[in-house]
């Protein structure tokens, strides 16, 4: 086993998904330009010290159940190194239990930072950030934008490794993120999938993922017709009225709104900018509960790691 160079210090910056996009289930993922950032130090084994800022902040584990540092100890365990402690700083941004990703960002956060803490980084292939994240996360539709940005499409190949190809957004897509006060686990949303589904349905739903890819990639204006879904937003409905009503709000003014992951925030692709204010107002008229408006970006990085030098920068810089 090797040991971590005490002091190594690295800023790990990992932005929020959405996963699915209305027909792509479990497959296609969409990068957004909301971030949590981790400051990560290796100190001496057996220390640990954790502070959390915005999101979570009193509420995530503090201890080395904390998802980011769990995550650290398995991988560089995977790797061949020996569990340093360490030092951590987050401060997050990305809302949690609402369908954006925010354990698969935790993950990815973790993965990337260990990665980052050993002196040669590089040896860590994107395939191997891609299966660690997947083995720990359970599936690649979240960690995959996480880890490279953009729209990704994530498959497991016939052996079980998952894979993932990334694309560029066209210029002219915008996106809008509404964000209930209600939480929901993604646990409960997968029970509520039937174990089988109408030919015709799935027929359906591999023809608006293609459609879809098609719009986010070149078309936008066909945004609306391709985010249609038959496989999973209608059986988990009943758990999320609201999420459902207000995306038959935005449908019914011709909005591509979809359930945003496992929910209950809905993302609305537009192909007018002008259009996210017309999804913001419509969600401000709905009284049953109150909707926070993110007017966001595609990121197109993913998950970024920087060495912090001489340990200059402030954690909460």
């Amino acid at each position: 086993m090797s040991a971590v160079t005490l002091g190594r210090t690295v800023k790990v910056r990992v932005p929020a998904t959405s996963a699915n996009l209305g027909p792509g289930f479990d497959t296609l993922g969409l990068a957004l330009a909301e971030y949590d950032e981790v400051v990560i130090e290796a100190l001496e084994p057996g220390q640990l010290e954790i502070e959390v800022e915005g999101v979570g902040a009193g509420e995530v584990p503090t201890d080395e159940s904390h998802l980011v540092v769990s995550t650290i100890f398995y991988v560089l365990g995977k790797l061949g190194y020996d569990k340093p402690g360490l030092r951590l700083h987050a401060t997050n941004t990305i809302p949690h239990g609402r369908g954006l990703g925010s354990s698969g960002a935790a993950i990815v956060a973790g993965i990337v930072g260990a990665a980052g803490l050993i002196e040669d980084q590089e040896s860590v292939s994107d395939d191997t950030l891609l299966e660690l994240a997947t083995e720990l996360e359970g599936h690649p539709d979240n960690v995959a934008p996480c880890l490279f940005g953009g729209l990704t499409i994530a498959w497991v190949t016939a052996s079980g490794a998952p894979r993932s190809k990334k694309l560029l957004v066209d210029r002219g897509v915008s996106v809008i993120v509404l964000v209930p006060e209600e939480t929901m686990s993604t646990s409960v949303a997968r029970s509520l999938q039937p174990s089988q589904v109408p030919h015709a349905d799935a027929i359906f739903n591999l023809s608006r993922a293609a459609l879809l890819v098609a719009a986010l990639s070149q078309s936008p204006e066909l945004l609306f017709e391709s985010t249609e879904d038959r496989l999973h937003q209608s059986y988990r409905a009943a758990a999320m009225p609201k999420t459902k009503a207000l995306i038959d709000d935005l449908r019914a003014e011709g909005l591509a709104a979809v359930v945003s992951g496992a929910g209950p925030s809905v993302l609305v692709l537009c192909d007018d900018p002008a259009d996210r204010l017309r999804a913001a107002e419509i969600a401000q008229a709905r009284t049953d509960t109150k909707w926070s408006a993110y007017l966001t970006a595609v990121d197109i990085q993913g998950a970024t790691v920087e060495e912090v030098p001489n340990q200059t920068v402030s954690p909460s810089a």
